[in-house]
């Protein structure tokens, strides 16, 4: 339990393009943060990695940070929640805390021909039912064979012995506790492609298939629970570390999806869709990934997902790599500017599709480009793109489903932007709920870390209490937006299948 001082949760929020830190109170509130953009390393075409020292030293900057923005201070904070991209791994020797190699991100394709050998091996059936997932370089499992592969080779003096392995997560829960935990939850592990989705565990078959030492792996406890104190040479006092989240899965909590058939959509690098299954695994044969949503005790949430590869990533690159625009937030006035693409279709398959169509090869693509197209086409076609990727996953799901899904709760960075959630709302043809607080993944990891230790009292009440920004209901333009999908399908058909 809490005591009168602690008036406040701490959310560590670490994401694929930065590092967040947020401070929440009693009434689930925003009272400050800080935030750190991380450097992004491109070093093959297709293949993406984090300095995991970086992401390290950037949160101890911004954990200092909003503590003197808000002139709190460390014992004032009763709980942390930490939630962080998923998928993304390391080794790391620890003895010396030193990775070994740059964590390899999970939009990451360089394993992409040991994902093919494996499918054409006919493993592909077997690590879908163990696991929920599908055989792709997106998740852990190839990512962690091949860094040990690399280590071997370019390190051949390492004692494995000392190596140690695990997603964002577990890499930030060792260096918050001074090296004492090596642990995960759940939600993480189950998207590592290595985790029995039925036992709970890490699955040997899978570990040898993959020649991943179990010794290495991580301990996986409950997605709510004590993982461990931060160490107190860290900021003069140890708090409780209550709640460890996948990302998404933390915005499916912050959201009150806690009852099967209620779906959100995350818009941040990529656009994830989760639909809460309840207590029992829901299987898809859509392209959809059973996963785990949260564990508290021996209670165990699970959910059926839609990962979209990119979405918020492709106006990244209309800003960084095509330099056409300057910044994330004018892309809502240019797209008004136009009345449609003339003509234009985006593919953004710029590390592959994902769901539902699980292709690899798949690049990105521009398509329609007459002499009549101007910039503001193009900017209006990447966020028209968005939209349509979350319809090809809404309609998965619905194909899959009795009940048709009647709205859709959003959250993450791009759904501040106006333009997309109007059109996102006339694409599916149902309401778009878009609440105050956008930062969901931070909110839901402190949620869970507030309620382990007594912060709040009821989910419930805490979720009924969120306030609600705006509804946005299909307009006028649904029909023809609806119509538009169509030729936008047959652009995906042609991106496919692009790299031998």
């Amino acid at each position: 339990m809490t005591n009168n001082e602690q008036q406040y949760v701490l959310a560590l929020d670490l994401g694929t393009t930065g590092n967040r830190a947020i401070i929440f109170d009693h009434q689930g509130d925003i009272v400050g943060q800080a935030y750190k953009e991380l450097t992004q390393y491109y070093p093959q075409p297709g293949w993406l990695e984090h300095d995991a020292l970086e992401i390290w030293q950037d949160t101890r900057s911004v954990l200092e940070q909003v503590l003197a923005k808000t002139h709190l201070r460390a014992k004032d904070i009763a709980a942390i929640g930490l939630t962080v991209q998923r998928e993304t791994c390391l080794l790391w020797d620890k003895t010396t805390g030193k990775p070994l190699h740059k964590a390899i991100v999970w939009q990451d394709r360089r394993t992409s021909p040991m994902c093919l050998e494996l499918k054409s091996e006919g493993k592909a059936a077997d690590i879908e039912k163990r696991t929920g997932l599908i055989l792709d370089p997106y998740f852990s499992a190839t990512k962690l064979a091949w860094l040990i592969n690399w280590v071997k080779e370019n390190k051949p003096e390492t004692n494995f012995e000392n190596i140690i392995a695990g997603t964002v997560d577990t890499w930030m829960l060792w260096n918050l506790t001074g090296g004492r935990i090596h642990a995960t939850d759940h939600s993480n592990a189950s998207r590592t492609m290595l985790m029995n989705l039925d036992t709970s565990n890490w699955d040997q078959s899978l570990l040898d298939l993959f020649n991943i030492p179990a010794h290495i792996m991580p301990e996986i406890k409950p997605s709510m629970g004590l993982f461990g104190h931060t160490d107190p040479e860290l900021l003069g006092v140890e708090i409780p570390i209550t709640a460890l989240f996948g990302d998404q899965q933390a915005a499916l909590f912050a959201h009150g999806c806690n009852r099967p058939g209620l779906l959100k959509c995350t818009y941040g690098t990529g656009s994830f869709l989760i639909v809460q299954a309840g207590h029992q695994v829901m299987r898809s044969s859509n392209g959809l990934l059973s996963t785990v949503a949260w564990t508290r005790g021996e209670s165990t949430n699970y959910a059926l997902e839609g990962a979209i590869f990119t979405a918020g990533a492709s106006i990244q690159w209309l800003r960084d790599g095509l330099k056409i625009i300057n910044n994330a937030s004018e892309t809502e006035a240019i797209c008004n500017q136009v009345s449609d693409t003339n003509g234009v279709y985006f593919v953004p398959a710029l590390s592959g599709l994902g769901a539902p169509h699980w292709d690899m090869t798949a690049r990105g693509t521009f398509i329609g480009i007459t002499g009549g197209v101007q910039r503001e086409h193009m900017v209006r076609a990447v966020l028209e793109a968005i939209a349509y990727q979350v319809k090809e996953v809404v309609d998965a799901m619905n194909q899959g489903s009795d009940m048709a899904v009647a709205r859709l709760k959003v959250d993450g960075g791009a759904s501040q932007n106006n333009f997309l959630m109007q059109f996102q709302a006339d694409a599916l043809g149902v309401p778009i709920e878009r609440p105050i607080v956008l930062d969901a993944t931070a909110q839901g990891a402190a949620f869970g870390a507030g309620l382990a230790v007594g912060f709040w009292d009821e989910y419930d009440t805490l979720i009924a209490s969120r306030k609600i920004d705006r509804i946005f209901e299909p307009g006028e333009n649904a029909q023809a937006v609806q119509d538009n999908f169509i030729p936008w399908t047959k652009a995906v058909e042609r991106a496919k299948y692009w790299i031998e």
